[in-house]
């Protein structure tokens, strides 16, 4: 019996651990900004440009054409169908680009001509209203999410000894970003990138299922699961690709650095070495 309190006591301190690991979050807890990622501190970061280049964003599209696993729905999707607006936010705080309304265009159209059919013709005393043109783009921004592979690698370890027992699994996502910039005036591809971000989630669980005494059963389970985000993962991945065209822009002299002193910013080098390494690897 000593040896079987034993075990209870040291299964019930780590249940305990396992569940206070992280403590599940209050229903009634107030909204928040999204949390940046380590690419939105690189993206926020960059060097000033010598000009702000005007980029349309049409629509990037889910071409994954994954659903989610059951028992979820089979019609909803594996992937965050609002690429697009994570686009523009992430071209917006770069600070190289003044991104364009496009994906809603037909609306922006129907609000002005709202605004001339309130012109009343008979009135003398009353200023025309006078709408500015709509800005033009100079680059279009193009592309989707190409690729959304699940269990690319899985896992895990466990042990049970007299009923007692503790264990963990993981398994890895792959989610892939394809972004493009393309010249409007003659329709060049100036520089297509691809990200790839890694979408990992464990369980750590541990259990005792034994009987303390003749027609007693003893049944205790806890654990903990961690999944990340998939929408915040395609966020990261855009806002890798962003950065990556940013730099291979400047690299290939299609937009200019405000002081050509921060081409040697370790941002710039990092994201430069990146490529570097990406090029060798395809050669071997």
């Amino acid at each position: 019996m000593k040896r079987i309190a034993a075990s209870v006591i040291f299964m019930s301190v780590l249940m305990v651990g396992c569940t206070t690991m992280q403590p599940p979050q209050e229903v009634n807890n107030k909204a928040v900004l999204s949390p940046p990622t380590p690419t939105t501190r690189d993206l926020l970061r960059l060097p000033e440009p010598k000009g702000r280049v005007t980029a349309a964003v049409y629509t990037i599209r889910d071409q994954t054409g994954q659903y989610k696993a059951a028992p979820d729905s089979s019609f909803s999707t594996a992937v965050t169908q609002g690429a697009s607006g994570l686009l523009v936010k992430a071209l917006k705080d770069s600070g190289w680009f003044a991104p364009v309304e496009r994906e809603g265009l037909q609306n922006l159209l129907t609000e002005r001509k709202i605004v001339r059919a309130l012109e009343v013709p008979g009135e003398k005393q009353a200023a025309p209203i006078t709408l500015p043109p709509l800005a033009s783009a100079t680059v279009l921004i193009e592309g989707g999410i190409v690729a959304y592979e699940t269990n690319v690698r899985t896992g895990g370890a466990g042990a049970r000894y007299l009923g007692v027992g503790l264990s963990d699994r993981y398994r890895m996502d792959q989610v892939t970003v394809n972004l493009r910039s393309v010249d409007i005036r003659n329709g060049r591809i100036l520089n297509s990138i691809s990200t790839t971000k890694t979408i990992y989630s464990y369980e750590v669980s541990a259990g005792v299922f034994r009987f303390v005494n003749f027609k007693e059963l003893l049944e205790l389970e806890a654990g903990i699961t961690r999944n990340e985000p998939v929408q915040l993962c395609v966020r990261e991945a855009i806002e890798s690709a962003v950065v990556h065209l940013t730099v291979q822009g400047i690299k290939d002299r299609v937009w200019a650095l405000k002081n050509d002193e921060d081409w040697k910013s370790p941002i710039i080098q990092a994201y430069l070495r990146a490529d570097q390494q990406n090029s060798i690897e395809s050669e071997q």
